[in-house]
Order: structure tokens, then C-alpha cells, then sequence
């Protein structure tokens, strides 16, 4: 019985200050991810880019994609490689295997020069009809992330439109990468930025924001955990307390125990699978395919020549051409989405390709979906339809995903990503295959379970503040 009563002690405290530690961070994290429920980070869609590209000018593109490939000169076949309009001539865009960039004018095959800030300003005014303005930055809270990092510096041009919105215009490709509006920027300081811990100087140091974001939601975890033992602990619902009450608690406190006790389990839910989205101690992989899978996909395949490159329909806005399998496809895309793929794709051509991937494994069976599921679906990112799912029986059970209209590589999926899938995406976001097929239902889920934790959280930060703020006795005072 001691050691139950020093145990049930060192509970209580142990929550007391964790919870006044953190009280507040949970209750930032809930309405600020209520706020993400419907306003994203900015980013630029696939389909905003295609949307504003202007139409190629095909009559202008005297140099072949082999020959761009050769100027550019990287030292294994690039990850993406396509061509473009930028301003009023085409050029090659070139990602090498590596993330480098380059940009090839498929007018003279020179590799071109960084871009000039009046030139970014001429573009856009060419695109959109209106620029009002140019600035340039190396980084800001909306371009602080790691992927952007081989695109900088940045030309923002404001439009000057009712929406605020913004072009950023990479200094490095001279290709437009992000867009802002000012209702995105609002909403946003008081959604992702709090919700991820996202402030600029310390998102731009990544090592330390991972620590930053482990430790406290690690701190978090502990929180909900000691108030949701302690809050069942304490209740008694059959043999009650001599009020006549299940909570021991009045006041507040009865209400943070009672709503600790219907809604902790949610709360914490939400905050450990926070931590896991941090992928602590690297025990997930990720989702996207490593150089040498990728250039065993690709295999050793030709690039098309002037002649197919001019021949693409009126109105494509981009090519690219996606290796697989040692053959090379063309796809044309128009400013609506539209996809024209040269040769067609088949199960066969992407069997074939197949083995490239995992050299050292068998494939083991290939799934043609035309329709989402709970691995493949598109709650919160646009993810084409129908794909092929390539299943290998290597120790980790990878799964691949293949665009069944271009051949292109979609991501890696082994057994680690599919727990994370249910630990994170389920838990964190409620991708929950009956509520994702059914978004009134999700948001009604999102609302119950966040307004629960709100609750407890704001109840908490009560207590916590009303202890803080209790009087001390005076230094040598017994009391």
C-alpha cells in the first residue's frame, strides 16, 4: 500500500507539471490543426503550374533532348527531365539523380545563367497579365523547408490582384514554384506555422527543429499519458466518492477529470502520433524510391528525337519524358491536365521494367487499381488513377506504385511505411477508410475528438495558471 500511495503521489505530480509544461502546446496544436483541416500550407499544385504555363513554342526547339542532356552534363540519368516555356523561349528542365538542377535552352543547347529579378518580373507579367512588383530572398516562412533549398534565391512577385497573391520565381531554374495568397499567409500563422512548430529560425536549422519538435511532443506524450492513467485511476463510478460523485474533483478540476477521461485517449492519440510523424529513430522509411531503384527502373533508354518532340499536339504546355524499362515515353501535357502518352503504356512494358527495382528480390504480383484504397488515396494530396501496385518479396515487402498511364515511378511502400501509414495517417489525420470515402463524416470526427482534447487542454491551462500564480510562503516560514 506504501508504494501504491508513493506511486499514485509521484503521478499526480508527475502530471501536475508536465501537464502545466505542456498544457498550452496542446492547446495550440488542437485549434491550430483545426485551422489545417481547411487551409494547407502554400504550395504550388501540379495542376496551378500546368494552369499558367503558356503554350510551347515548338517551332523554336532546335536542340534534341539527348544533346541538352549531354550540356548538362550529370554524371547518371536524371530523376526528371522535361521541356517548358520560360518567358517567351522553350527550355529544358533537368533534375539529376542527386536533386542538382539544370536548365538547357532548347534553342541553342547552352546551360543558362541565374535568373535577374527583372527578368522574373517580365515573365510573370507575360503569364499572368500583371506584376506589380519584385523582391528577392534567400528564404522566408512560407519557402523554410528542405526541398527548396537547390532553388534559392527567390524572386516574389506580387500581382497585385484582390487575392494578395504572390509568385515566388526560382533565381536558380527561373521557373515559378510556389504561390501565396494573402488568405493562405493569414490563416496560416495561426494554423501550420504554431501547429508545426514552423517559425522560420528555427525550421531553417532542420536538426534542431526535428530535437525541438521530438522533445516536445515526446513531453506531450508523457502529459496525456500520466492524465489518462490518473484520470481513470481516480474515477469511480460504481463506488463513489462520499459526495456522491464519480470524481473526487469540483469545480474545473472535476471537469478537466471527466473530460480527461472521455477525450484523453484522443488527445493522446493525436500527440504520440505527432511524435511518430517526426519518424523517431529512423524506424520508418520513407516514401520515395532511391537513386539506384530509380535508374534500374529507367534502365538504358533513348531519348526521342527532334521530329517527335515537334510533332506534339497544339496546345501542350509541357513535355517530359519518363524512362522505364530501357524505353522512353513522351507525355504532353496541356494547360487543363490533359495527358497525351507516346508509346501507351501496359502491364507488360511495366513487368518488364519491374525487375530493375530490387534486383535482388522477385516481383511477386502486380495490381492494377482504378480505384483508391486504404494504401493508394487522395485525401489530402491529388494522386493519379488507375496505377499499378508492384509487390516484391524482399524481407520488407515493398510495394511500388506506377502511374498506369505514363509509366512513371510514383513511391516505395515496404511493410515500415504501412505501419506509419496507420500510426500517423490514421491516428494523427483520422485517414480512416470509412471517413475518407466520406468527408462530412471526417470533419464531424475531427471536430468531436479535437473539441474533447480542447477542453482538457484549456481546462488544464487553467489549473495550471491558478498554480503558478498561488501564493508562496515567505522564506523561513513553516506553513
Amino acid at each position: 500500500m506504501r508504494s501504491l500511495k508513493r506511486a499514485k503521489r509521484w503521478l499526480v505530480l508527475g502530471h501536475r507539471w508536465l501537464g502545466i509544461g505542456t498544457g498550452l502546446f496542446f492547446a495550440v496544436w488542437l485549434l491550430s490543426g483545426l485551422v489545417m483541416l481547411y487551409v494547407p500550407f502554400p504550395s504550388l499544385t501540379e495542376a496551378e503550374r500546368l494552369a499558367r504555363l503558356p503554350p510551347l513554342a515548338l517551332n523554336q526547339v532546335g536542340v534534341a533532348p539527348a544533346e541538352a542532356l549531354r550540356a548538362a552534363v550529370l554524371p547518371a540519368p536524371p530523376r526528371s527531365f522535361g521541356l517548358e516555356m520560360r518567358g517567351d523561349a522553350p527550355v529544358y528542365r533537368i533534375v539529376s539523380a542527386e536533386g542538382a538542377l539544370a536548365t538547357v535552352s532548347a534553342v541553342t543547347g547552352a546551360v543558362l545563367p541565374p535568373v535577374a529579378p527583372d527578368a522574373a518580373l517580365a515573365w510573370v507579367r507575360g503569364q499572368t497579365g500583371r506584376a506589380a512588383g519584385v523582391r528577392t530572398l534567400e528564404r522566408d516562412q512560407w519557402t523554410v523547408a528542405g526541398r527548396y533549398d537547390p532553388l534559392r534565391p527567390f524572386h516574389v512577385v506580387a500581382l497585385g490582384d484582390g487575392a494578395g497573391t504572390e509568385l515566388y520565381v526560382s533565381g536558380v531554374t527561373g521557373a515559378v514554384v510556389l504561390d501565396t495568397t494573402a488568405r493562405e499567409r493569414f490563416w496560416n500563422w495561426l494554423g501550420a506555422v504554431p501547429h508545426w512548430l514552423y517559425p522560420t529560425p528555427l525550421r531553417a536549422r532542420p536538426d534542431l527543429w526535428r530535437d525541438v519538435v521530438l522533445w516536445v511532443s515526446g513531453f506531450g506524450v508523457a502529459g496525456a499519458l500520466s492524465g489518462l492513467a490518473l484520470g481513470i485511476w481516480r474515477l469511480r463510478p460504481r463506488r463513489r466518492y462520499p459526495s456522491g460523485s464519480a470524481t473526487p474533483y469540483r469545480g474545473i478540476a472535476r471537469l478537466h477529470h471527466l473530460f480527461g477521461v472521455v477525450g484523453g485517449l484522443g488527445l493522446l492519440t493525436f500527440v504520440a502520433s505527432g511524435w511518430l510523424s517526426m519518424n523517431p529513430n529512423r524506424w520508418f522509411s520513407g516514401p520515395s524510391p532511391d537513386a539506384a531503384m530509380r535508374q534500374g527502373y529507367a534502365g538504358v533508354a533513348p531519348l526521342p528525337g527532334l521530329g517527335e518532340i515537334r510533332a506534339a499536339p497544339a496546345g501542350t504546355v509541357a513535355l517530359r519524358f519518363i524512362a522505364a524499362g530501357g524505353t522512353t515515353r513522351l507525355v504532353a501535357l496541356d494547360a487543363a491536365g490533359g495527358r497525351r502518352v507516346t508509346p501507351a503504356v501496359d502491364e507488360v512494358a511495366i513487368r518488364a521494367a519491374a525487375p530493375g527495382l530490387m534486383p535482388g528480390a522477385q516481383l511477386a504480383g502486380v495490381e492494377r487499381l482504378a480505384a483508391y484504397d486504404a494504401y493508394w488515396y487522395a485525401h489530402h494530396d491529388a494522386k493519379p488513377l488507375p496505377v499499378f501496385r508492384l509487390a516484391f518479396d524482399d524481407p520488407a515487402g515493398t510495394w511500388f506504385h506506377v502511374d498506369a498511364t505514363t509509366g512513371e515511378l510514383l513511391d516505395r511502400l515496404d511493410r515500415s511505411g504501412r505501419v506509419h501509414r496507420w500510426l500517423f495517417a490514421a491516428l494523427h489525420r483520422l485517414d480512416l477508410p470509412v471517413l475518407i470515402s466520406n468527408r462530412p463524416a471526417w470533419d464531424v470526427a475531427q471536430w468531436l475528438l479535437n473539441g474533447l482534447g480542447l477542453v482538457v487542454a484549456l481546462t488544464g491551462v487553467v489549473m495550471g495558471w491558478r498554480r503558478l500564480r498561488r501564493p508562496r510562503p515567505a522564506f523561513g516560514t513553516r506553513g
